[in-house]
This record gives structure tokens, C-alpha cells and sequence, in this order.
């Protein structure tokens, strides 16, 4: 029996399997050890997975997160896993490579996060060879939601959204400058905040700022990432996390511009990270 986790910074999809593919589907808080340490986490899984569970213990616990892209945020997750399921065996590995195990299986492939926020990586069947750096909602987050919520709330407090649409922003989120920039400024998950702007964007996506805005953003992630991978044009690209999902048809448009090809587009990852390592208890009977 296996535990598999794909962590984001909004929730965690948690999945308990044994050889026969049968799993229990948990979901806890979203975990990002960049704002967390090891109590905290620990927390999360004491209080929502651990109970849950009822005493079942995996002989594995498999980490694909959000955040785990260097030994000391790895060891934060480590440390509270094994502190939760102290005999399991613990492998803790970036959200990157469970997003390429679930797209491309052994396959060689681009796989793209496009979720709160984004990432992306070449990968040849077994491992990531090449990862244009994701430099976070500050600096980068190209193609996410946090970067659509960051174009959405700038051209409302810069008054550059037509008056129907700020009216109605307004209205949805009763927005203030003040309360807008504390939430980005001054709270520990500032990305999550943001993101939470792309409903208002799907239901407004026929609007032609906001179809604009929606085109800008993916336009940016292919300039800025996916063209940079070595044979882009020739391989499958493929794609998880609500916003490619959700807009998925504007993301094709896009990718129309640059000649590349969308393989398979996921809204969540979990469902491929299952066949994977399904695939791998069965060679291991």
C-alpha cells in the first residue's frame, strides 16, 4: 500500500493505493513549505489526513509538491511526513516531476503546470533534462492564475478596465485598494490570492479585455518558456492545472501561434500520478 500526495498551494490531493488499484481519495489544506515550516505541515496532516486515514499505514509515501525545489524545503515535508507516518519510506519530489510522470508516463514530452501558479520542463521518458526557471508571482508565474489575477487587478486599480467590468469586480470581491494590497503584500500566500480572480476571468472570458488578458498571459508563458525548450515544435506538449483546463481553448490558439502541438491537457494531475505508479507496484510483484 502506497501513499501518493499532489500538493499544491491551494489544496492536496491525496491518494492511498494498493496493487490492485483500489485508493482512498483524501483532500487536506494546500501545503507550500517556501511559506511553511515543518510544524505546520505537520499540522495539516495531524488535524486533516492522519484522522482520515484511520491508523493505515503505506509502506510509501510518494510527495509530488508545490514549493519542493531545493534539500531544505524538501526536508520540511520530510521531516513532518515521517513524523505522521513514522514507517513508511518517504520520497519527497517537486510537483514538476509528478506533473511530467502523469502527462508523459515514460514518454518524452514538454509537461506544463499551469495552476495557481506555473512551471515547466523537458522530459525524456524517465527524467526532467531541462527546466526554464519558474521565478514566482513577483518575478515570473507566466501562464498562471496568479499572473491572470495580477493583469486583472492592476488595470482595475490603474482604471483601465471598462467601467462594466470594474464595477462588476468590485461588486463580486467588494475591493478596496487598501484591502488589495494588504492581501498581496502582507499575507503569507499572496499567489493563492490572486488566483482567486480567475473564476471572475472565466466568467467573463468572452469579453474581448478580458479574452485579451487571457490571450496575453499563455502568449507569455510559450515566449517565455515552452519556445525555449529544444524541439518544442516537434514534441507533445501537454498541460495540467485548472487554467490550461479551464481555458483550454484560448491556451490551443496560442499554441497555434507558436506551431507547437497540445497533446493532453489535465485538470489535475492525480489521475496519471495513479497510473504511473500503479504501473510500478505491478512490476515490482
Amino acid at each position: 500500500m502506497i501513499l501518493l500526495a499532489d500538493s499544491g498551494s491551494t489544496k492536496t490531493d491525496w491518494r492511498l493505493m494498493d496493487a490492485t488499484g483500489s485508493h482512498q481519495q483524501v483532500f487536506t489544506a494546500g501545503i507550500n513549505p517556501q511559506y511553511l515550516d515543518t510544524d505546520e505541515i505537520y499540522a495539516i496532516f495531524e488535524k486533516e489526513l492522519v484522522p482520515v486515514l484511520q491508523q493505515k499505514s503505506p509502506v510509501s509515501v510518494y510527495y509530488y509538491g508545490a514549493g519542493c525545489s531545493s534539500p531544505e524545503r524538501n526536508k520540511r515535508v520530510e521531516d513532518a511526513l515521517r513524523r505522521a507516518f513514522p514507517d513508511s519510506n518517504v520520497h519527497v519530489d517537486h510537483d514538476l516531476l509528478g506533473a511530467a510522470r502523469s502527462l508523459c508516463g515514460h514518454q518524452p514530452g514538454i509537461a506544463c503546470i499551469l495552476g495557481t501558479g506555473s512551471n515547466s520542463c523537458l522530459y525524456d521518458g524517465k527524467k526532467i533534462i531541462d527546466n526554464v526557471p519558474s521565478l514566482g508571482f513577483l518575478m515570473g508565474d507566466e501562464g498562471s492564475g496568479a499572473f491572470l489575477g495580477k493583469l486583472l487587478i492592476r488595470a482595475y486599480l490603474y482604471r483601465e478596465l471598462p467601467e462594466e467590468l470594474a464595477e462588476s469586480l468590485k461588486k463580486t470581491y467588494n475591493l478596496t485598494k487598501d484591502g488589495i494590497l494588504d492581501s498581496v503584500y502582507y499575507t503569507d500566500m499572496p499567489s493563492t490570492y490572486l488566483a482567486t480572480f480567475a473564476k471572475f476571468m472565466g466568467e467573463k472570458s468572452k469579453h474581448p479585455v478580458i479574452h485579451a488578458m487571457i490571450y496575453e498571459n499563455f502568449n507569455e508563458f510559450f515566449e517565455r518558456h515552452v519556445c525555449k525548450y529544444k524541439d518544442f515544435d516537434k514534441l507533445p506538449i501537454n498541460f495540467v492545472g485548472s487554467i490550461a483546463y479551464h481555458f483550454s481553448d484560448i491556451l490551443h490558439q496560442v499554441a497555434k501561434k507558436f506551431g507547437a502541438h497540445i497533446g493532453l491537457i489535465l485538470q489535475s494531475p492525480s489521475e496519471g500520478m495513479v497510473r504511473y505508479h500503479q504501473e510500478q507496484l505491478e512490476k515490482e510483484q
